[in-house]
């Protein structure tokens, strides 16, 4: 029994077709989370943004006008302040430091931006929630907006129970006391005591609601704040199919507009599939040249057969194997001869004799001397040697086994 040989490859095709996938499938996964990171990214944290289900959040302004039928939105596009093409942006403007958005950006209608009132503290233990909720110092709000209403004034007085809008008397429920703006250069659109709930900056083409109890998750729980919320959105819209938007960008859920997931859209996913395709097709090309290093060979090879290869390559090259016939019979002749124990006294002719008496061949029939006639002259071609060479080799075997046998 013979001994397996020893591969000479350090690697199985087992093993060389893991370690192929498991780097597919870690190019494939860091792929995914590049392009797809900040989607994954937990958005419910506390604060006074649309995706917060804490108090200060807005996210139940979103269940509210979902629940309602209305077409909203939560937009991460930084251009869909001033470029989209049509619908209604809620801005929900952090407490501190963002309120210079109003002077620097050019907001297209129809934009409500919504001013701060509230500051919160987050729960380490659960951070969707406020642990501790307190008001904005009036000062801080009229400084920040003293650098683009040097004459605004914020106003805290205690809530009415109802106030004159434009779609008639409604009542509200803020928390505590009612905030409000006042400044000359803004038109009131909804006031009272002196102060604008709701105004117009002309100069700006935008609505600014100064108080965001009516429009947060906790103000939403009072009905009397859900109904005035729906109104407004109503007021402030030009049509019903009108989209509603809510700004996430002004509290960090910025969305880039990678190159990744551009290629994963329409209608770039045909470019994408087909250059998949391509690298598909060239990591199979590398996996099936995998295998054992081939040895570097002699450029002039040793022993017998290197010996015949090059000269049936010589012959080959010099078109002379269709004038290797009469040699070919020469040499079954002799080698028959010598194997059968022929005396060497006898002449050709009688050699042919015998080698007849021999016997035919079983499968053509023939016997040695048609099938000598048939060599003694050069082939018409390379396959009409063949096809002659053949059956006198086969012949030449059977007389050869057959003699042996009759020995024994």
């Amino acid at each position: 029994m013979r001994a397996p040989q020893a591969s000479s490859s350090p690697f199985s095709a087992r093993v060389v077709a893991v370690l192929i996938g498991v780097a597919a499938i870690s190019f494939g996964a860091v792929l995914v989370m590049a392009g797809w990171a900040p989607e994954l990214r937990d958005r419910n944290q506390a604060g006074d943004h649309p995706y917060s289900t804490s108090a200060l959040g807005y996210n139940g302004l979103v269940r509210l006008l979902e629940g309602a039928g209305y077409p909203v939105e939560v937009s991460r596009l930084e251009s869909a302040l001033d470029s989209r093409d049509w619908g209604m942006m809620i801005l929900t403007l952090p407490a501190y430091g963002s309120l210079n958005l109003l002077e620097d950006s050019r907001l297209q209608p129809t934009t409500l931006a919504v001013l701060p009132k509230w500051w919160g503290r987050t729960d380490p233990l659960n951070p969707a929630r406020q642990a501790d909720t307190r008001f904005i110092e009036a000062r801080a709000l009229n400084d920040e907006l003293s650098e683009i209403y040097p004459n605004a004034e914020i106003l805290r007085v205690p809530p009415p129970r109802e106030v004159d809008t434009p779609f008639g008397a409604v009542a509200i429920k803020p928390d505590v006391v009612l905030q409000l703006i006042r400044d000359p250069s803004l038109e009131t659109v909804i006031g009272t005591d002196g102060g604008a709930l709701l105004a117009y900056d002309e100069t700006r083409s935008f609505y600014i609601l100064s108080d965001p109890d009516l429009l947060n998750t906790f103000g939403l729980a009072q009905r009397e704040n859900a109904r005035f919320a729906l109104q407004l959105v109503d007021y402030l819209r030009y049509d019903r199919a009108e989209p509603i938007f809510l700004d996430a960008t002004l509290h960090g859920f910025e969305r880039s507009e990678n190159l990744l997931k551009m290629m994963f859209s329409v209608p770039y996913i045909g470019v994408t599939l087909v250059a998949l395709a391509a690298v598909m097709l060239l990591g199979w090309a590398a996996t099936i040249r995998f295998g054992p290093p081939r040895t570097e060979e002699r450029a002039i090879a040793l022993g017998k057969q290197a010996l015949a290869d090059n000269s049936a390559g010589l012959v080959t090259m010099a078109r002379r194997e269709a004038r290797m016939a009469p040699g070919f019979l020469a040499l079954v002749r002799r080698r028959l001869a010598r194997e059968i124990g022929a005396p060497r006294t006898l002449t050709e002719a009688q050699v042919s004799d015998m080698f007849d008496r021999l016997g035919p061949d079983t499968e053509t029939g023939r016997v040695f001397s048609q099938m000598e006639a048939e060599l003694k002259e050069p082939a018409a071609s390379r396959d009409d040697l063949l096809a002659k060479a053949r059956v006198l080799y086969r012949w030449r075997k059977e007389i050869i086994r057959r003699t042996r046998h009759e020995r024994i």
